[in-house]
C-alpha cells in the first residue's frame, strides 16, 4: 500500500522579495495554496507573474522572505528553514519534472531512474528493482537497457516521470512538462501524472501555458502580480 502524505503541499502567506530598498522587487506577496494527496493541480499565468519564483521556493532552491511551507508531513519553511540539509531534502522529499527530461546521457535508463535512490544510500540491486517496476507502471519497461539517446521524446519524459517518482516523494513539481510534445503525448504525460499521483498519493504542481492539457484540471491556480487566485477547473477526462 502507497504510503499516505498527510499534508501534501500546503503554502501560507509566502513573500520573496529580491534587492533591498528603491531597487526591491516583491515576486510573491503573499501566496496560499493547497494540493492533497493524490492530487494533480495546474498553475498558470504571465511570464513575470512568480510562477518559476514559486516553484523555487517550494524546490528549496532559493529562500522565501516570509511565509510558511508544508510538505507532506513537515513543515520545511517557517520564517526560515526548518530542515537543516535541503540537498536531502530535494533528493528524498520532492521530485521534479522539467520541459527538457535532462536525462543522464551515458546511463542507460535503468540507471538514470535508479540513481536518485542509490545517491540516498540504497543498495543498487533494490534501487534498480525500484526503477524497473516504476517503468513497468510507465510502459516503458523495453527500454530498460536503451540509453536516452535511443528514445523517442515521449519515452524520454516518461522516464524523467519515473525519476521524479522513485524515491517515493510527498510532492512532484512539473515545470512545463508537455511543451516540446503534440497533443497526443502531451495528454498521455497527464495521464500518467494522474495515475501515479492516485496511487502514491502524491500531491503534483504542473506549472503550464500548455492549452491542450489546462482543461485536464479540476483545479488551477492562476497567479497574477505574485497571488494566487484558486478556480475549479473543468476536469475534462483524458481519453
Amino acid at each position: 500500500m502507497a504510503e499516505r502524505h498527510a499534508q501534501g503541499i500546503l503554502i501560507e502567506g509566502l513573500k520573496k522579495r529580491y534587492g533591498t530598498g528603491d531597487t526591491a522587487v516583491d515576486a510573491l506577496k503573499g501566496v496560499d495554496m493547497r494540493v492533497a494527496p493524490g492530487e494533480v493541480v495546474g498553475l498558470i499565468g504571465p511570464s513575470g507573474s512568480g510562477k518559476s519564483t514559486l516553484l523555487k521556493c517550494l524546490g528549496a532552491v532559493i529562500e522565501p522572505t516570509a511565509g510558511r511551507m508544508t510538505l507532506g508531513e513537515k513543515v520545511i519553511y517557517d520564517e526560515g528553514w526548518k530542515i537543516p540539509d535541503l540537498r536531502a531534502l530535494r533528493r528524498d522529499k520532492i521530485g521534479f519534472v522539467f520541459q527538457a527530461p535532462y536525462l543522464i546521457p551515458f546511463l542507460d535508463v535503468t540507471d538514470n531512474v535508479a540513481l536518485l535512490p542509490m545517491l540516498a544510500g540504497r543498495p543498487n540491486g533494490e534501487s534498480r528493482r525500484q526503477a524497473l517496476e516504476l517503468l513497468e507502471a510507465l510502459d516503458v519497461a523495453h527500454r530498460a537497457k536503451a540509453m536516452p539517446s535511443q528514445l523517442s521524446g515521449g519515452e524520454q519524459q516518461r522516464v524523467a516521470i519515473a525519476r521524479a517518482l522513485v524515491n517515493r516523494p510527498p510532492v512532484i513539481l512539473a515545470d512545463e512538462p508537455t511543451a516540446p510534445l503534440d497533443s497526443e503525448r502531451a495528454l498521455a504525460v497527464i495521464r500518467i501524472l494522474e495515475q501515479m499521483a492516485g496511487q502514491y498519493e502524491t500531491a503534483i504542481i504542473v506549472v503550464t501555458h500548455d492549452e491542450k492539457i489546462i482543461p485536464t484540471f479540476k483545479r488551477i491556480y492562476h497567479i497574477r502580480d505574485g497571488r494566487t487566485h484558486e478556480e475549479a477547473g473543468e476536469g475534462r477526462a483524458i481519453s
